[in-house]
């Protein structure tokens, strides 16, 4: 069937119809359309990358693209911040732990990032608390007892943490408010080496997450205090709280989680925070990720916004009180 050309006014109309129709796909396009990068700001073995490579394969696949873990290792995790932060190509994530997205600038003002800015919240992965750790000889056949024999022995003891800012260091730095004791601060390079430490007598407590130090307390080479969560933890169920030995109001969680640039489009991140919650959530990933030490959560992009808030506002009170930064 023969189709008249299209006069001067109509083409004029189809063209800018088309035109209309092109720039409403460019606003709304098919996400993802191309390889994902997962950014770590840790190496290869350790937890943050553990957690990365165990989501990229099942994200991948719910996404219909490669998702890929990229380790930019360096200052505590903030290096690959900065990177996720200042990504442009609207295909990178970054898998983080709660330092890099509450407190990094009230650290160290120098930071290159502002993370209640130039990050969005994409899901909080997963929570634990840390484990109160002591050598297996330590004084005291209770963990009660073991506290008054903490409190009387002032600066003489020492405690470990993997360095300056990390939530080990701020949570004990608490703990020595609401617990009454004095011990003196030594920075490791990790938490494998401060366990060597308080094994070899070097120091004499630490806060270590329970899936690493539950190991050495089971073998009886370490000796388990108390854990920091508001309970006993299904992490460490065998555990009391340190509540349970007249440590009142003292709380504290490790967590990690997926953030995006700011400038990804909400419709994006609904439908990655979503995605998100849905694997890790399943029974298969929850399992794995208990097996890495983690309680599984899988949150809205607003329930890791509020968790991010909360955060920065109680340990930058400890980071403002003891006046601590990192240079």
């Amino acid at each position: 069937m023969f189709t008249p050309p299209l006069t001067r006014r109509a083409l004029v109309l189809a063209t800018g119809l088309a035109c209309t129709v092109g720039l409403a796909h460019a606003a709304d396009p098919v996400w993802p359309s191309q390889t994902i990068k997962l950014v770590v700001g840790f190496p290869a073995g350790s937890s943050p990358d553990l957690t990365a490579r165990a989501l990229a394969e099942p994200l991948g696949k719910a996404l219909g693209q490669t998702v890929v873990v990229d380790n930019k290792v360096g200052a505590g995790g903030n290096i690959a911040a900065d990177f996720v932060a200042k990504s442009t190509d609207g295909h990178t994530l970054g898998l983080m732990i709660n330092g890099n997205m509450t407190i990094a600038r009230i650290l160290n003002p120098k930071v290159n990032y502002d993370p209640l800015k130039d990050l969005a919240p994409v899901s909080l992965i997963g929570t634990a608390p840390l484990l109160l750790t002591a050598p297996a000889d330590a004084a005291g056949s209770t963990p009660a007892q073991w506290l008054a024999q903490a409190r009387q022995s002032g600066n003489k003891l020492s405690y470990g943490s993997p360095g300056v800012g990390t939530v080990a260091h701020l949570g004990m730095e608490l703990l020595k408010a609401k617990a009454g004791i004095d011990p003196v601060h030594v920075p490791y390079p990790g938490n494998p080496q401060i366990m060597n430490a308080m094994m070899g007598g070097q120091i004499q407590l630490a806060l270590l997450p329970p899936a690493m130090a539950l190991t050495q307390v089971r073998a009886g080479k370490l000796r388990a205090i108390g854990t920091t969560s508001a309970g006993r933890s299904s992490l460490a169920p065998e555990v009391g709280s340190l509540s349970e030995i007249g440590i009142q109001n003292y709380q504290l969680e490790i967590w990690n989680g997926v953030a995006a640039p700011a400038a990804m489009p909400p419709a994006v991140l609904n439908k990655l925070s979503a995605t998100v919650s849905d694997i890790v959530r399943s029974p298969e990933m929850r399992a794995r990720l208990f097996q890495q030490g983690w309680q599984v959560v899988g949150s809205s992009p607003e329930g890791l916004r509020n968790r991010i808030q909360s955060d920065t506002k109680a340990l930058g009170d400890i980071i403002v009180g003891q006046k601590i930064q990192v240079n």
